[in-house]
């Protein structure tokens, strides 16, 4: 029996998120919102990592994906000359159970639920304009459940497209969402490149105050199956 099980396949991944970034806050007496574009993202990163490493044997697997990211930008508040100095460390950890509800020779798809569990430190503050109060500090973590699909494609000989989409928070308080579409393409049995686009996003409220961060742009990594 033990010669007949399947033997479980790992993956693991380091991937590179050129991300727009939009954060706003919200206490009833201030709110603000930053945008951080594509092109000053590097310049303005202060540090990240981003892997993923999954498991998968039979019907059954998982995965286990985290984000750090340390950003600080300007940006100007509408038409008007106020600016709004933005502040980011954020961490991102999501970890889901896969379960297979579909596989051919071309085709794999698996539903998904777990956890993702934000830690977020932040800091707005206002310049420019007359009576504009002193920074504003927001430090809030949390967990929201999460669902979704995850679903793989071959394309050619070494293509191949992976597309996952999931969901969580379910409350007025705490949203969270996620979509990733990428192409695949196998230098080796091992090693593979991966390019494509991502949107995560949540909104949180905790003691009355609203915290949201909105992530979308390109991602590129590599990936290493054993």
């Amino acid at each position: 029996a033990n010669a007949q099980d399947k033997p479980w396949d790992y993956t693991a991944s380091i991937y590179l998120f050129g991300a727009e970034t939009v954060a706003g806050f919200d206490n009833g007496d201030r709110s603000g919102e930053g945008t951080l574009s594509f092109s000053d993202a590097l310049e303005n990163l202060d540090f990240a990592f981003m892997g993923t490493f999954a498991a998968h044997n039979g019907q059954w697997g998982g995965f286990v994906d985290f984000m750090y990211y340390d950003l600080a930008f300007n940006s100007r508040v509408g038409a008007t000359n106020i600016k709004l100095k933005t502040n980011i460390e954020m961490q991102a950890l999501t970890l889901a159970a896969l379960y297979r509800v579909h596989q051919s020779a071309t085709s794999e798809v698996d539903l998904l639920g777990g956890l993702r569990w934000f830690g977020v430190d932040s800091s707005f503050e206002f310049s420019g304009g007359p009576g504009l109060l002193g920074p504003f500090d927001i430090a809030q973590d949390w967990v929201d459940p999460i669902v979704g699909v995850r679903a793989n494609f071959d394309l050619a000989e070494r293509w191949s497209a992976t597309a996952l989409a999931d969901y969580g928070g379910f409350s007025s308080d705490s949203e969270t969402w996620q979509l990733l579409l990428t192409a695949d393409y196998a230098l080796s049995d091992s090693w593979s490149l991966r390019g494509g686009y991502r949107h995560i996003e949540f909104d949180h409220t905790d003691d009355g105050t609203n915290l949201s961060i909105r992530q979308s742009g390109p991602i590129f990594g590599a990936s290493y199956r054993f």
